[in-house]
């Protein structure tokens, strides 16, 4: 009897469910819904709960989906997400799937009514990589803080396990591109020597196939798939802290592909010098190669980053948006992206333009507080409350006296604390001209040198923005 569409969508998912973690599974695939399967077009809708899972599933497990989709329709299936927007209003917004790369999946071959896994391969056999596709050499834009890593790390794609270089070793602080530039040196040689295996795997996900592996009584084949990798990919390895045995093992792992000139990569936080779990004889392997930081990229390279994605996903942003954006981005290259595929959401849903005051808007929400400067908005509401005016008072044309006050309070504090020009503190402040803006600045200030009440009233809204930010 054929199997209806959603039983075909349930298998799928019991595919995914045994090649990743039950946390995983539980996080990004149990709240996936299925839709409809179109059969003439063989497009299959589904439906994530918010923008966020749809890009985190594109961006990790794009070549793990399109795997398990085949398996289970038995066909090249186009996937459809139907995201939830606005749960409020019920807004939801349908985005296609990114095809997954030409990179080697895993085959549709059983053991007997078992479906392989990775620790299935003491005899060498094709493998999904676990690369994302998207991560290339070609969109990870050089700079100063990277152009060392990056040189580097296209040399190990190019001739990997035959360089100096071996191991790689790459660290540096979140959202510097660690991740990105691992994953290219990935893609890229599997593209040059496809008959290589390449894999990419966090340092938890290694964890959990081990302690699996120990449950099993596998460790054996555990140990044997890993020693047949060509190109070893592992991130985050500062997570093995507390993981001695794993860690153990690792290295057991570790020792035989260095001797065999076989490539490893690894990547973490901090440098192996301050992994205080790391024994001498680790220490000094890790070491032997290449260690190589990856600091924050500064403003200008954060400006060729945003200007780059924009190139590539066609969209126009202003030139001024673009520079508060990297500005304000703690100089996390996950932080612009974020904020910039949160503005393009907030345009679409809201048929709305990008502009700064929508930047300002998207920034406070998806930058940590702690790490970015106030704006205009922070302090509109601040000066609102405290001298209990709507915001429409102040934008108002009254020359009402606490309304004209609020007014030059808020112009004159957001010159203080942004770092907009006065043309740009008058349009989001009623509309008002430059020359406004210089008047009340220059209003405030003479009274702060004469008045000490009205010294300790400003002093008191300043810590308002402080507790606020604490």
């Amino acid at each position: 009897m054929k199997q209806s569409h959603k039983a075909l969508w349930d298998n799928c998912l019991n595919l995914i469910r045994q090649n990743v973690t039950e946390q995983i599974f539980k996080t990004w695939f149990e709240p996936i819904v299925f839709e409809t399967y179109d059969e003439a077009e063989q497009t299959l809708l589904v439906q994530v709960p918010s923008p966020y899972v749809y890009e985190y599933l594109e961006q990790h497990f794009v070549q793990l989906i399109g795997w398990a989709l085949s398996v289970s329709f038995k066909a090249n299936v186009k996937l459809t997400y139907r995201l939830v927007t606005d749960k409020v209003h019920n807004l939801t917004q349908d985005v296609e799937s990114e095809q997954p790369a030409d990179i080697d999946l895993p085959q549709a071959t059983t053991r007997g009514n078992k479906t392989p896994t990775v620790l299935d391969a003491a005899v060498p056999q094709e493998i999904n990589p676990q690369l994302d596709p998207r991560k290339t050499f070609e969109s990870f834009i050089e700079g100063d803080s990277n152009k060392l890593p990056r040189t580097v790390g296209l040399s190990i794609a190019e001739h990997p396990g035959k360089s100096t270089f071996n191991p790689f070793f790459v660290f540096g602080p979140s959202g510097c591109g660690k991740t990105h530039l691992i994953n290219a040196i990935g893609v890229k040689a599997k593209k040059m020597y496809p008959q290589k295996r390449v894999l990419y795997v966090s340092a938890h996900l290694f964890q959990v196939q081990f302690v699996d592996a120990k449950l099993q009584n596998k460790i054996n084949d555990f140990i044997n798939f890993y020693q047949t990798i060509d190109v070893l990919i592992v991130d985050d390895v500062q997570e093995w802290a507390s993981a001695e045995k794993t860690v153990a093992t690792f290295f057991y792992i570790f020792d035989h592909l260095f001797r065999l000139g076989k490539q490893i990569i690894l990547a973490s936080d901090r440098p192996p010098v301050d992994l205080s779990w790391l024994k001498d004889r680790m220490l000094t392997r890790f070491s032997c190669g290449l260690i190589a930081e990856l600091e924050k990229p500064n403003v200008q390279l954060c400006i060729d980053i945003l200007e780059a994605k924009c190139r590539r996903d066609g969209l126009k942003i202003p030139t001024d948006v673009i520079q508060f954006i990297a500005n304000t981005a703690n100089g996390s290259v996950r932080d612009l992206e974020g904020v910039l595929n949160s503005l393009m959401a907030y345009s679409i849903v809201y048929n709305s333009n990008v502009d700064m005051r929508l930047a300002e808007r998207v920034i406070k929400r998806a930058v940590k507080v702690d790490d970015h400067p106030l704006t205009v908005d922070d302090i509109l509401e601040t000066v609102c409350q405290h001298y209990n005016v709507s915001q429409q008072n102040i934008f108002s044309k009254s020359r009402k006296h606490d309304y004209v006050l609020a007014r030059q309070i808020s112009m004159y504090l957001a010159q203080k604390f942004t770092k907009m020009p006065t043309s740009r503190i008058g349009q989001l402040i009623g509309g008002r001209d430059h020359s406004t803006v210089i008047h009340s600045c220059s209003a405030i200030e003479q009274r702060l040198k004469v008045d000490k009440a009205f010294n300790d009233e400003i002093a008191s809204i300043e810590t308002s923005f402080k507790l606020k930010r604490s």
